[in-house]
């Protein structure tokens, strides 16, 4: 048994790794590159390695950086099953049809405004890909072994990240005795709302673990709340609108369940909530029908009142005349609207009309990868270009970071104790300064033997 890791190999997004097990060839997740325009067309570039040749697609979750690229591959000739947890399977229908979609209007906006008057920009992938990646997707149930090829065995256990979300055991019958990879997929904060904890995987012989957050811890979730709440006083005290750049899936749905339990604390009946999100709100579709995969607390939360979903102030704006009607609202609005890192989706339309108001908030919620106009705000960019414009930044922006879908330092290191024997680690899915740190941190103080991921390096299992 052994792997090559193709992406995610001292990078955040892209993660595509390769195994070679009992004969057969496995691909762990095949996702998008993302970051900046550059980084972004990487995405266009053949696969490094036969598409003929995989036999198996195992899907860790719905997000994009995991699973964006499965339209190409089909495109480009797989036609084996595409195994994943059932919500995954739900959500990943979301996901890649949006980014179809926006994919398109990409397209089409860059052929209206081509100098050389020529439209031959295309889109990176299709409705028609998608519909094509839908058909050979294959539902399997937490902790249940499924044997997907000859010899080959793989077990999904709940990986606490959003829905759905899986840490994914590979067991192949190799001659010389069984083997077994774990690899970690995206792992979530202990506590995390709506989500039930990760689960590690009991034993394996070689662990890939991902490592966003690998050198740093996040805040404490109270410190979290509490800062979210002086965030809505002080917008409210400024008259303005507070914009949230968030992830459809995951984020948005949290953000909805902060809202509603902490409904009379936070006083959030005095504001008009916006989820401007198509894709969000058929995300809020898919959580409705695997509520079985929720925590004690948000089984609770979800027979109280207000429902996350339906708070009476609550607007879902589907159409994009009701998107553009929340320009009229001059203050007292919250505003929800992907993406979540700011390079597409509604919330550009919404920067575009508040960066330059001093009344005006912006709160940041989740990670911003390098290149991406969120990173460029987080960073403090006193200007930035939005649909060919510049626009000056005077809004007030805000960094949250303890609502983190990823684990922290200490959450990855307790994922991987809680793995009999301790086996050898090669860290995927994060920046070097990341890896290096929890390389690091894992070596003192579990004595483990850590590797960082190369890209197209090969490692026996």
């Amino acid at each position: 048994m052994r792997v090559r890791f193709h992406g995610a190999a001292g990078e955040v997004t892209g993660s595509c790794h390769e195994v070679e097990a009992n004969g057969h060839r496995v691909l762990l997740d095949c996702g998008m590159i993302q970051g900046s325009d550059e980084d972004e067309r990487r995405n266009e570039d053949p696969f490094p390695f036969e598409v003929g040749d995989i036999d198996a697609v195992v899907l860790s979750h719905a997000h994009i950086d995991h699973s964006g690229r499965l339209p190409l591959l089909v495109r480009r000739g797989y036609r084996g099953p595409i195994w994943t947890q059932h919500a995954t399977a739900d959500l990943l229908k979301v996901m890649l049809e949006d980014s179809a979609n926006l994919a398109q209007m990409d397209a089409d906006r860059d052929n209206r405004h081509r100098r050389d008057g020529k439209t031959n920009h295309k889109p990176l992938f299709t409705q028609g890909d998608v519909a094509a990646v839908l058909k050979q997707v294959r539902g399997i149930d937490y902790q249940q072994p499924r044997e997907i090829l000859g010899g080959v065995t793989v077990t999904l256990r709940d990986a606490g990240h959003i829905l759905g979300s899986a840490s994914v055991e590979l067991a192949a019958d190799e001659p010389g005795g069984r083997r077994v990879l774990a690899f970690s997929g995206d792992i979530g904060p202990r506590g995390t709302p709506i989500l039930r904890d990760p689960v590690p995987v009991p034993g394996a012989d070689l662990v890939l673990l991902e490592s966003t957050y690998g050198g740093r811890e996040h805040r404490e979730r109270q410190a979290t709340l509490d800062e979210i709440r002086d965030v809505l006083e002080h917008a409210w005290a400024d008259r303005g609108n507070v914009i949230i750049p968030a992830f459809a899936v995951g984020r948005s749905q949290e953000l909805l369940y902060w809202f509603a339990r902490q409904w009379d604390e936070w006083k959030m009946a005095r504001w008009k909530i916006f989820l401007d999100s198509p894709m969000a709100m058929k995300v809020v579709d898919v959580y409705g029908r695997h509520e079985r995969l929720f925590d004690e607390d948000a089984q609770a939360v979800w027979k109280g009142r207000p429902h996350p979903f339906k708070m009476p102030n609550l607007h879902l704006t589907a159409e994009v005349a009701q998107s553009q009607a929340i320009n009229n609202v001059c203050g007292g609005a919250i505003i929800i609207a992907g993406s979540g890192m700011c390079n597409g989706g509604r919330v550009r339309h919404h920067l575009r009309q508040h960066l330059g108001r001093k009344q005006s908030h912006i709160m940041f919620v989740g990670y911003q990868a390098r290149g991406t106009l969120g990173r460029r705000l987080v960073d403090g960019a006193g200007s930035v270009r939005i649909f060919g414009e510049d626009y000056q930044v005077n809004a007030v922006r805000h960094t949250v970071g303890g609502l983190s879908a990823h684990a922290g330092q200490t959450g990855l290191m307790d994922w991987y104790a809680g793995i009999e024997g301790r086996p050898p680690v090669v860290l995927v899915h994060g920046e070097d300064d990341a890896r290096e740190a929890l390389a690091r941190a894992m070596e003192k103080k579990l004595d483990a033997r850590v590797e960082l991921a190369r890209p197209e390096q090969t490692r026996e299992v």
